[in-house]
């Protein structure tokens, strides 16, 4: 059925990739062939290119996977100011965000689950800031960590559904109401219950949730605890946040813009779900 869907939506885009030694980070044929459409932004008349857009892609996977700065991308990748300049425009049109929410049901159906989930996980992540941050960070007391706070919604497989970016001395509780409007929005109201820490506990928080029909349900610690302990429900969002951590751009926050910050995130997420949605598309054709 995957398979199917794919192929019948996007059976036309491929373009050659460019002769140069690939980096581990380059787009694959098949991711390619997912995401092109997407990242056109351009109408059928419009002057051509001066680079291929394939290569302007590679090129922003190769900075959020590598960690580098900007100004250091490699030069048998487009110039870095036309990698920066081309990842603001696809940022401000919310391209990443309608290529995860399409991934996540494709994925979702691949594993023989509902398109759109009645449960959801939230959590919140530091990040340590940097002299590019101005006066935008904050200092997170609970973390002993000066610099930004990424509030962030999975579904219960661990994908994508909403992100909120805040100075890290934000209250989580502060942002359920933003993260759950979010959750609903890209469910179309699906979403029923989502699993939560003790930082979202108290009647605030629960009204902020109920007001998107989202019911809050705290997973917390056992009275004695040693060392690690596995929580039901809370692990899934653990994961996708270490799954983030394969990516150096995003171990500090290195951007200027609350906005970067967010559209580099979901272009992490993009990257770990194209790969998925390959294998599920493999799988089910073998």
């Amino acid at each position: 059925m995957l398979c199917t869907w794919v192929n019948s939506r996007y059976p036309w885009w491929m373009e050659t990739q460019s002769i140069r030694d690939t980096y581990p980070s380059d787009v694959s044929d098949e991711e390619w062939a997912f995401v092109a459409p997407y990242l056109t932004l351009m109408t059928e008349d419009a002057p051509q290119r001066d680079h291929d857009l394939r290569e302007v892609f590679n090129g922003l996977r190769w900075i959020v996977r590598a960690g580098a700065s900007w100004r250091m991308l490699p030069h048998d990748l487009p110039p870095w100011h036309t990698v920066y300049q081309q990842t603001q425009r696809w940022i401000r049109a919310g391209v990443f965000e309608d290529i995860v929410h399409d991934l996540r049901e494709l994925i979702r159906l691949g594993e023989g689950k509902a398109e759109q989930p009645t449960a959801a996980i939230f959590d919140s992540r530091t990040l340590q800031g940097s002299v590019e941050n101005g006066q935008r960070g904050r200092y997170d007391g609970h973390k002993k960590r000066k610099g930004t706070k990424l509030h962030l919604a999975v579904d219960t497989l661990g994908e994508f559904l909403a992100l909120v970016v805040t100075p890290a001395d934000a209250q989580d509780r502060e942002q359920v109401r933003e993260l759950a409007e979010a959750v609903q929005e890209a469910t179309g109201d699906s979403v029923e219950v989502a699993f939560v820490d003790q930082g979202y506990t108290g009647q605030a928080a629960e009204d902020a949730a109920a007001s998107a029909g989202i019911r809050l349900e705290v997973v917390g610690l056992p009275g004695a605890k040693r060392g690690f302990v596995l929580l039901p429900r809370r692990w899934v969002v653990e994961r996708s946040f270490a799954w983030l951590t394969r990516f150096r751009r995003l171990a500090k926050d290195y951007e200027r813009l609350p906005e970067t910050v967010a559209g580099l995130h979901l272009v992490a997420f993009s990257i770990l779900m194209l790969g998925r949605m390959v294998k599920l598309l493999m799988n089910g054709s073998a």
